[in-house]
């Protein structure tokens, strides 16, 4: 069982930027798909990015050129990078693996085999 430890979440002013991490521990996450969901008070969670074990990269359309989601792989961690924040951008955002090597978690066809914790991100007007 993969555990997925996330961190860098914080407070931010509108276009401000932040730098997600996310740990895994317990399995080597090289050949899985790896992404991000958030989850904002009162809304369905949404997948924001994903990588697949190819590197190849999709991103939600509302985070698009903002975003750049990437993975370590010697280092089994995977990163988020979050620029020009805005205050809709404000959720609890949670590390994704799912234990295959194609990605179908943005688009909400394949639910993640695991997630963390969360990290909270605000992003202030």
């Amino acid at each position: 069982q993969v555990q997925l430890v996330e961190s860098g979440g914080g407070s931010v002013q509108a276009g401000g930027s932040l730098r997600l991490s996310c740990a895994a521990f317990g399995y080597t996450v090289s050949w899985s798909c790896m992404g991000w969901f958030r989850q904002a008070p009162g809304k369905e969670r949404e997948g924001v990015a994903e990588v697949d074990a190819g590197g190849n990269t999709k991103y939600a359309d509302s985070v698009k050129g903002r975003f750049t989601i990437s993975r370590d792989n010697p280092k089994n961690m995977l990163y988020l990078q979050m620029n020009s924040l805005k205050p809709e951008d404000t959720a609890m955002y949670y590390c994704a693996e799912d234990r295959t090597p194609n990605c179908l978690l943005v688009v909400g066809l394949r639910a993640p085999s695991a997630l963390g914790q969360g990290t909270q991100v605000t992003v202030s007007s």
